[in-house]
């Protein structure tokens, strides 16, 4: 078929996923293949793509951040 290939859809290289619930709820943040760390708020997922090597981020597109669980006002 015309146009088919047998490449996987990019990712994109920031996944956030959904709320864990606690004290403290946080979510954790995806880099790539492996996990960077834990956000409590929108500037930890800054932070911790910056400290990456990513920048800028921009958290509302899609190819840059996936949010799952969630948008990022979701922190409850």
């Amino acid at each position: 078929m015309e146009g088919v290939t047998d490449e996987k859809p990019s990712q994109p290289p920031i996944i956030v996923w959904g709320v864990t619930h606690g004290d403290r709820p946080f979510r954790t943040v995806q880099l790539g293949d492996g996990t960077v760390g834990l956000a409590h708020d929108i500037t930890d997922v800054v932070r911790l793509a910056y400290a990456a090597g990513l920048s800028p981020v921009d958290l509302d597109d899609p190819a840059t951040v996936r949010w799952v669980g969630g948008d990022k006002y979701t922190w409850t």
